[in-house]
């Protein structure tokens, strides 16, 4: 299984990453140049997280060609066409980029058809290699649809074992939009390491629940973003390309799904 996705304009977006969310600005540096120590080429941040300044700073000096870490970055806030244009090029003065590879909106609100016209263009222009959504469900997705000339790349949505989005899985793959997974480990909601299934199915394999829970969104082909501020957490989550779950797993795993979200959110 390939260790990267090829995105619907060709771009190849690694399908593992490192997230930053809630990660304060004070250590984020840190934690980004550790994530990219490890292995990690692919980092998720945001404005609204308040550290793609750090993010940034971590990987322009890390000694890793830009052009071999790919930065995702959301917008927050913008009510329209006009802020979206500033708020880009707030973006890439934070993040000390001549471009980012992928820029989603952070959530649908505002006019988020002018918003995504404004980063459709931005592309055009180089400033962005690929642009998506996240927290589009179904609704919000097939409008944008609607006025979208690009079809987002990817949509980043909850996507944990707890709330696997079947139906927004099915969605995405036959519109060419990338599913991409926000807290894939549930952030320890609903029991997730206590979990007598994940537990298990680790115990068979020698793998902790955070694999397993990772492994079974990996090997549906959904991209994972998992957040730790230790290394050896990160380099555990990582870890998962050693290892198969069988059918039987993925059926045991798949029946854990509640359908709803573990944060009360979309």
């Amino acid at each position: 299984m390939k260790s990267t996705v090829r995105l619907n304009n060709w771009i190849e977006m690694p399908r593992i990453g490192y997230g930053v969310y809630q990660i304060p600005p004070s250590i984020a540096e840190r934690c980004v140049s550790e994530a990219l120590s490890v292995g990690y080429r692919l980092v998720d941040t945001a404005q609204c997280y308040g550290n793609e300044r750090a993010t940034g700073k971590a990987i322009k000096v890390s000694g890793i060609p830009r052009n071999e870490v790919f930065v995702t970055t959301k917008l927050w806030g913008g009510r329209g066409y006009k802020d979206t244009v500033c708020s880009i090029d707030g973006s890439l003065k934070a993040l000390e980029m001549d471009y980012i590879d992928l820029l989603l909106i952070h959530e649908p609100t505002g006019d988020f058809h002018e918003i995504y016209r404004a980063m459709e263009e931005a592309n055009r222009a180089g400033k962005l290699r690929a642009v998506g959504v996240a927290n589009f469900l179904e609704r919000n997705y097939r409008d944008l649809l609607e006025t979208a000339e690009i079809v987002p790349a990817v949509n980043q949505i909850e996507t944990h074992v707890f709330r696997q989005q079947k139906g927004m899985r099915s969605l995405l793959a036959n519109s060419g939009t990338v599913h991409e997974s926000w807290s894939p480990l549930a952030c320890g909601q609903n029991g997730f390491f206590r979990n007598p299934v994940l537990k298990e199915i680790g115990e068979k394999y020698g793998k902790s629940h955070a694999q397993v829970g990772l492994r079974f969104l990996y090997q549906q082909g959904i991209v994972i973003i998992p957040k730790s501020t230790h290394i050896e957490r990160m380099k555990e989550n990582r870890d998962i390309l050693d290892f198969e779950l069988t059918q039987e797993d993925m059926d045991h795993l798949s029946a854990l799904d509640t359908d709803r979200s573990m944060f009360g959110w979309w």
